[in-house]
This record gives C-alpha cells, structure tokens and sequence, in this order.
C-alpha cells in the first residue's frame, strides 16, 4: 500500500513515523521517501487497508498535523485535478504554489515576532516590554507548545517540541525572558531552514521530473495527432520537430538532427542522430526534425526508468542514516534523564540553591535535541544522490553511494564496457565467401548482441533473411538452426570442437564466428571491436581515486584478452567463460578480498546475474540492458567509463561530510553540555550548540560534493 505524506519534510518526524506505523500488527514494513514524500507500507494477510490507513493517518497527524494524508486511489495524487473523490483535495495543491503561499506565512510570523522582539528589548524593564516578550514568544513558539502538548497527552514526550518548551517555559520561570523568546525564535529559525534545505535537496533530484514528456505527435493515416505517450504503441511513428524534447525511445527512420543528452547522460555536447541512431526518451531535439519509430513502451522507456529510480533512491537508506536515527531514539531521553539528575541532585546534597542548578538545568536541554545529526546525515546522502545524478550517474539508495566509497576492487567485462561494443567485419576466410555471410546472417537475424547485428548490417540482403527454422541460442557456445532440412552452426571454436567438426581456427586478435553446415565446416567471419577512447585515462583516474586491483572477465579469446588488458593496464584477466564462469569467478575474488569491496562493471544481458552478486554493481545505461541496469546499484547513463570515478569521488567527498557533521555536532554538543553542569555556559551557548550546529550542518551537507 502506498499512502502520499503531502508536506512532510521533517527527518526526525518521518523517522518517528515509520517506527510507529512499522509497530502496528497490520503492518509487515513502512519505509518513508522523503523525496517523493510517500511511504510504502507492506500489510499483513488480515489487515484491512481502509481500516489501516486510518491508524497510519492517526500517526502522521500526532507528528506533523499539518502534513496532508492521501491514499493511492488513482492514477497520481500530484495532478492538479482528479475526479475519483477518493483523494485529499488538498493532496493535489502544486508544490509551488504550497510552497509560495507557506513562505509568505513564515516571512510575516518572523518579522511581527522579531518586531515586538526588538520592541521589547527598547523597553525589557517595563511592563509594556514584559508583555512584548510574551507575544513575541507566543508567535514563535504558540505550535510547539501545542504539539508539545498533544504530544504529552499521547505518551508522546521525548521530542523536539517538549525540550524547546520544557526549556523556554523554565527560562520564563526564572526571569530570562529574552533568552527564552531567543531560544524560540532560533528554533523557528532552524526549523524553516531544514525545511528549506529539504525542498532544495528534493528539487535537486526531482529536478528530473522536467524530463518527463506531456505528450507525443502520433504519425496516423489522418495525419498529426497529439496524444499522451502512453497512448503510442510499440512500432508506432512519432514525430519531434526541433526544440521538442523526445517522448519516448526509437530509432530514427527518417531526418538527421543535434541532440541534447544532458539531463540523461550529464554530458554537454549534442549527440548527432541519422537514420537508424537509437533514440532516448527525455533527450532534446535541437534542430531538424525526426520522425522516429517507437522501439519501447512509455512505462518501459529510459526516461521513466531513470525516474523511478532517482525517486526511490532516498528510501533506500544506508547503515549511517539507519545508526543515526537509533542512536536519538536513546540519546534524548538519556540526556533529558541526567537534565533531571544535574536540577535535582545537587541542591538536595547541599551543593548549590535550586534555582541555580535548575538554569544549568535548562541549558542541558536545550542542548540536548538531536537536529543537527537527525536532519544533516540524510540531508547529506539527498545531496549527494542529486550531485551524481547531475553528472549522468544514477545511484539506487544511501547504502550504495557508502559502498562506492570502499571499493577496492574492479571486475570489468569486456564487450560494451572497456569497448565500444560496435563491431564491424574486418574479414570472411572462406572459399564461398556470400554463402557464408548469408548463412551467418540468417542466423544472426535473431539476435541482439553487437557482433550480431555487425553481420547483419554487413549483409545488405536483409529481406532474405526469415527463412531460418528452429532456432536455438547454445549459451557460451553460439547458435543454431534449420536450413531448408539442413543444420546450420554458428559459434566460437568451443561449439565447433564440441560438435567434432574438423575447422580452420584463427590466431590472430579479434572476433570470430566460424560457420558449418551439415557438419561441415564453410569458414569464419572476423569481427572487430575497438576500445574505447578514454579507457586508458578512465582506469587510471580510478587507481586514483584508491582502486587497487582491476579485473577484466570475457567470453573472447585469450589473445584478445591478453592484448587488451596490456593495452590498459589491466592487472588480471579471465578469457573463453561461459556467462556461469563469471558468477564463479566473482564469487572467489569477493573471497579473496578483505579490505574493500568488489565491484563488478558490466552492459549486457548476460552480465545481470553477476551484477546482482557483486558488493556493487555498475551499468552502462545508455547501451545496456533493461535486465542489467535493474540488477545493478549504480547506472552510468553515457555508457563512459570514466564517470565511475567522478561517482567515487562525489561518494567520498558525501562520506567525508556525514563524518564531519556527526563528529562536529557531537563535540560541540558534548562541550557545552560538560560546560553547562560546571556552570560556564549560557543559554545562548545552548542556542547555538543545538540550532546553531544544526544550521551549519544542514549547510556543511548542502554544499558541493
């Protein structure tokens, strides 16, 4: 069941929510994404959902009443209409205008409390200033005492609402005045910049949600008709003119034109497109116009892919966020308990008035809210999913940017990853050169794999080719299929040693598809792909960034793997596997490895099982698979390999800033605290060491990683 948290921003509270809901006997799991801001509840066989989601809703209103409750009753709660009737009206507000209408509320409660704040402190030893104080403080603080009030009617004692009024009103108590207004107000203040950086840290991710396409010109016998992309179907013509941005994936059939790729890829030069290019969905059409034949479903088209992952991407938490939010579930109540012991104890043996150890009192708590760690460590992991999306590189959840962090180990395949994954045929040796390439094309019609398609195109007869009958794919091994009565084999050498026919091998580097019919062998076909560009630079920079061994794992000839992991640099290599051979070998380096972790680098349909077995696994986006981009934990969406270690860097650089915020906030937390109970700290100190630390983490989180 999926239940829409319209307005929730607070981290400690969607914390404090999932707990709660995770608690009821009707529910399996609750995990909440702050970005999407819903949360995927998991539901027993006997619960009932429309009974459930009133407990859930029950829940979210005695931490955030403000936050708007929906169940998923139609299409999506974010349109701007719905008809169903099922949905909250006010679930369907744009964000925008929410957000333009909530920050004209907090622009005229701030300046009317700081107003008859500075007011007050004119006239702080008069009655009028007195009173002043007290509706300065009333507008600062009237909803967190409230909340903490329902809160305490409820059990609910140990949060931010009952510290911040437990220590204001005790402030008042004993004649701060200003210090308890200051305290109030701060607290507003920290509390609307976390909900600032929070719809910042959304917008930097959901800021893909523009990529997403409206609508599509549908190509119909009538003419142009303009309809929802879910509308068009597999095969269907579209047509983008220039400026109009790509509804769904296709190949070109006819117009040549400049392609805008960045919001997929991250990559700023254009992309030229002709007849036959393969066409992603969210990229930009700059000039000409294409008409385009679709090769996907919209539900199954890049664009939406990438956006289901990004958006899932914050309710996948890693073990830092997970640490985080059970260290303050003991932390407060533990630092409320000794702020009872340091007011109480003391005076009762003799070592100080009440009054005075109830002031230090009061500063412990203050102090003791657990913001800054609560909001700066998820805060932290939202901005560094949003930095790495930016660069083309999408990572699934927290825990996977942690993994990147600690590779130590790269397990390549070859083909479409340290290659360009584009073959072409170099030679034919056979005395009946056409016969063989026809024979080898008939075969390979079939197929999707690069040197496939590389015979294919070279065989320019395409129409021949739908005569092949009882055809079979022979993993590792190669193809085959019935000819007019005759058995046709197409393959490496392996398949033909396996089926004893005598044949020519080749020695040289490269591709090769040897070809027999009816047990005899006809020759091969020599296929070349060429490396990549960059690949040389790529590795090294990852050595760079802390890689200490690099792997290379193929299906092609150990001459050719040989050369190439030479050519790169490459410290081992495994030739001639089978697709079950990876899985083996991956499994014996993750032994062999103690230290970091092993991630394995791969594209296609095949790789899929050992991108799921791997500590990380890492796609190529733009050519890959379906299956191997949903295995994998990171995706590279231009297929560049030197992406991955930008990606390294930006999840170092998050990790380093967790470390920080976490040591930051706890050493001035615990300073103050020892300072307090000595008696040497203020409670403008407190302000400081709890929304003040807060703030600069929140800050420290935010900036560039």
């Amino acid at each position: 069941m999926k239940v829409y948290l319209r307005g929730l921003t607070c981290t400690n509270c969607a914390g404090k929510i999932e707990t709660e809901v995770k608690a009821l006997k009707e529910t399996k799991q609750a995990e909440i994404n702050l970005v999407k801001q819903t949360m995927e509840v998991s539901l027993s066989e006997e619960a009932a959902e429309g009974s459930t989601f009133e407990k859930i809703k029950g829940i979210v209103e005695k931490y955030e009443p403000d936050v708007v409750v929906a169940m998923e009753n139609c299409q999506t709660i974010q349109q701007e209409s719905c008809s169903c009737g099922s949905c909250h009206p006010e679930a369907q507000v744009p964000d925008e205008q929410e957000n333009g209408e909530e920050n004209k509320k907090i622009l005229v409660r701030f300046g009317l409390g700081a107003a008859f704040f500075v007011a007050a402190m004119f006239l702080r030893d008069t009655t009028v200033g007195t009173v002043l104080f007290f509706l300065s403080y009333g507008i600062f603080g009237y909803d967190v005492l409230l909340r903490a009030a329902k809160n305490i009617a409820r059990g609910q004692i140990f949060d931010e609402n009952f510290l911040m009024s437990l220590s204001t009103v005790g402030a008042i108590a004993i004649g701060e005045m200003p210090e308890a207004v200051f305290v109030m107000m701060f607290y507003q203040v920290g509390e609307a910049f976390q909900e600032y950086a929070v719809r910042r840290s959304r917008k930097s991710i959901t800021a893909l949600l523009d990529i997403r396409p409206d609508s599509a010109e549908l190509i119909t016998p009538k003419g142009m008709q303009r309809v929802h992309p879910d509308e068009v179907q597999v095969g269907d013509l579209i047509f983008v003119k220039a400026g109009e941005r790509i509804p769904l994936d296709g190949r070109v059939k006819e117009g040549r034109a400049s392609l805008d790729t960045a919001a997929l890829t991250g990559e700023a030069l254009p992309r030229s497109v002709t007849p036959g290019s393969d066409v992603l969905s969210g990229c930009i059409n700059l000039d000409g116009n294409l008409k385009i034949e679709v090769t996907r479903h919209f539900k199954d088209s890049t664009v939406m892919k990438i956006l289901e992952m990004v958006e899932n991407a914050a309710g996948k938490k890693s073990k830092t966020e997970r640490f985080i939010t059970r260290f303050a579930r003991v932390y407060t109540p533990v630092v409320v308990g000794l702020a009872v012991a340091l007011a109480v104890l003391p005076p009762a043996l003799g070592f100080g008035p009440f009054q005075m150890w109830f002031g230090r009192a009061l500063i412990f708590l203050v102090v003791s809210c657990p913001c800054a760690l609560v909001l700066s460590v998820p805060l932290s992991y939202f901005a560094g999913i949003g930095a790495a999306s930016k660069n083309g590189i999408l990572v699934k959840g927290g825990g996977d940017l942690d993994t990147l962090c600690h590779i130590s180990q790269l397990v390549f395949d070859k083909t479409g990853t340290l290659t360009k994954g584009r073959f072409s045929v170099v030679e034919v040796v056979a005395e009946d050169q056409d016969e063989v390439m026809y024979l080898a094309a008939l075969g390979e019609a079939n197929s999707n794999h690069p040197i496939a398609e590389a015979i294919v195109q070279a065989y320019k007869k395409t129409k021949e080719l739908d005569l092949a009958a009882d055809y079979q794919e022979l993993g590792g091994f190669g193809v085959s299929y019935d000819l007019k009565g005759q058995r046709v084999l197409l393959g490496n050498r392996r398949l033909m040693e396996k089926e004893k026919i005598p044949f020519q091998p080749y020695e040289g580097i490269g591709s090769v598809v040897y070809v027999a019919k009816d047990e005899k062998f006809m020759g091969y076909i020599l296929v070349a792909d060429t490396l990549k560009e960059n690949g040389k630079e790529a590795l090294a920079a990852l050595r760079r960034m802390g890689v200490l061994s690099m792997t290379m794992l193929t299906g092609d000839r150990k001459k050719n793997a040989e050369a190439m992991a030479k050519e790169l640099g490459i410290d081992h290599y495994y030739a001639e596997l089978l697709p079950e051979d990876k899985v083996r070998i991956l499994e014996e380096l993750k032994e062999k490895e103690t230290m970091g972790k092993v991630a394995f680098v791969g594209d296609g349909i095949n790789d899929a099982p050992v991108l799921a077995g791997a500590d990380l696994g890492v796609a190529m986006g733009g050519i890959g698979s379906d299956a191997a981009i949903e295995a994998a934990d990171v995706v590279l969406m231009d297929d560049d390999i030197g992406k991955l270690s930008v990606g390294i860097r930006i999840a170092k650089n998050t990790r380093a800033i967790v470390r920080q915020n976490i040591a930051f906030a706890l050493g001035i937390k615990m300073l103050v605290l020892v300072l307090s109970t000595v008696g040497m700290a203020t409670m403008w100190m407190a302000v400081f060491a709890d929304v003040g630390v807060a703030v600069l983490a929140i800050l420290n989180a935010m900036r560039k990683k």
